[in-house]
């Protein structure tokens, strides 16, 4: 699996961006990662599109959008479901149709193959989570289970964190001391 440290890897896939009639799709390419601008990246995973637990991560990480925007970073959703299937899950379910982010298909399964998440059975994504940095490096993984959905609260603590970069003591929070060496 890709780690701490490593550059996230090349990749061009289409993302659904919109349910606008002619507007749904773009491609999304890992040049969107690497920025002037100091603005980080949170590309997050998900196994299948018409599930159970993946809405719910799906619409807390919308529900937390302006707080990741608040941090200057982007979020990136991304299964290896098609753009299709993407846009027909967002029409159709409540809790989807308003994203403020992609909706990235990996349909090749190639970039999931590549970052070490393709579950070997079924073919699908874990639910991993990367937080990248604005040179396209990773900064933070995290895989959990299929079956155990992840906390955006922890994800928006480390990129915090990160984004001090500084020393953080265990259960370290946004606006507390930070350690010194």
């Amino acid at each position: 699996m890709i780690t701490i440290g490593e550059k996230f890897p090349a990749f061009s896939k289409t993302a659904v961006v919109s349910l606008e009639k002619g507007k749904e799709f773009e491609i999304l390419t890992s040049d969107y990662l690497v920025n002037d601008d100091n603005v980080w990246t949170v590309m997050f995973w998900w196994p299948k599109d018409f599930t159970f637990v993946c809405p719910t991560e799906i619409a807390e990480f919308n529900k937390n959008f302006g707080e990741f925007r608040d941090r200057e970073t982007r979020l990136i959703g991304a299964s290896t479901d098609s753009e299709f299937v993407h846009a027909a899950w967002r029409t159709h379910h409540d809790d989807l149709r308003d994203l403020k982010f992609p909706m990235l298909a990996d349909t090749s399964k190639s970039l999931a193959e590549e970052l070490g998440i393709l579950e070997p059975t079924e073919k699908i994504a874990y639910r991993a989570t990367f937080i990248i940095d604005p040179t396209g490096i990773v900064r933070w993984v995290c895989v959990n289970d299929l079956s155990v959905g992840r906390n955006v609260k922890e994800v928006l603590r480390v990129l915090d964190g990160l984004q001090t970069d500084e020393l953080c003591p265990c259960n370290w929070e946004k606006g507390e001391e930070t350690l010194t060496a």
